[in-house]
């Protein structure tokens, strides 16, 4: 029996950008509420960032699967970096134009001025673009959808991590014409603890929930920071381990708590922890 809840635990923490698996804390609520809020506001972009790991793919996912049955929204997680291949994305999904050949940045706003109506902004919906991992974008690129942005025609939601190199590119770029810019951070202890057992529990495994106490959660919080990808990476090598004695040699784990010793081992396997 627990051979496959151990299996089944580990496969909770498979790290993937899908918007079922948002769990819903208090503080991240209040934050995705706020995204929704001013994304259904006439803005021309909203910045979403912070360190890799604290979720944004997710709330770019979670927004897309919101809105897609009543708002016109697209969803480009990974970046498409060839100027041409990317516009002619943008034409094809947005205003489904077929272009032949090569498509720059000129025409593709002619293609916007040809199939937007006068109508203002307020009085219809705007088609949304999310673009993930924003950093990836070249200077030149990023300048090409700030002026797209500006056209108020097409509205932008980007991603961005938080390291200097990106303030920078973000200060250069959008200081002075972003609306809107939301910053998303690691979990704190408590949210931790309610992250880790909503996502078991979400599985149905409360007993694997119910093995975590305090001083668990503890460690795990030393080790990753309170960082959702780390903390995902940490608890499905611990459940591999766990699913590993449960086949192999029962008698040395217990099934009423999870060992400290045990999340040491996985946080040693994963190199979150050295020797």
């Amino acid at each position: 029996m627990y051979n496959n809840i151990f299996k089944n635990s580990k496969d909770v923490f498979i790290d993937s950008v899908d918007a079922k698996e948002y769990v819903q804390l208090d503080r991240v609520a209040s934050i995705y509420a706020s995204l929704k809020k001013s994304v259904r506001k006439p803005l021309k972009m909203i910045l979403l960032y912070g360190k890799p790991g604290t979720g944004k793919s997710m709330f770019l996912a979670k927004l897309y699967d919101d809105m897609s049955k009543t708002q016109q929204i697209y969803l480009y997680s990974t970046p498409i970096l060839d100027d041409s291949e990317f516009f002619k994305t943008l034409a094809k999904d947005i205003y489904d134009v077929k272009y032949p050949g090569e498509l720059n940045f000129t025409q593709f706003m002619k293609i916007v001025e040809l199939n937007s109506s006068d109508v203002s902004e307020e009085k219809k919906n705007v088609p949304i673009i999310l673009l993930d991992e924003a950093q990836l974008y070249s200077k030149e690129q990023m300048e090409k959808i700030r002026l797209l942005s500006d056209t108020r025609k097409l509205k932008f939601v980007i991603t961005l991590h938080k390291t200097e190199k990106e303030d920078i590119i973000a200060k250069e770029h959008f200081q002075t014409r972003i609306w809107e810019s939301i910053e998303l951070i690691n979990a704190s202890l408590s949210e931790l603890k309610i992250y880790i057992q909503k996502k078991l529990m979400k599985a149905n495994l409360f007993d694997t929930a119910n093995m975590f106490h305090n001083k668990n959660i503890a460690l795990i919080y030393k080790i990753t920071e309170g960082n959702y990808r780390e903390t995902n990476k940490l608890l499905y090598t611990l459940f591999d381990i766990y699913h590993w004695y449960a086949k192999n040699d029962p008698s040395k784990i217990s099934l009423s708590r999870i060992s400290n010793k045990i999340i040491e081992m996985a946080a040693l396997q994963t190199g979150q922890l050295h020797d």
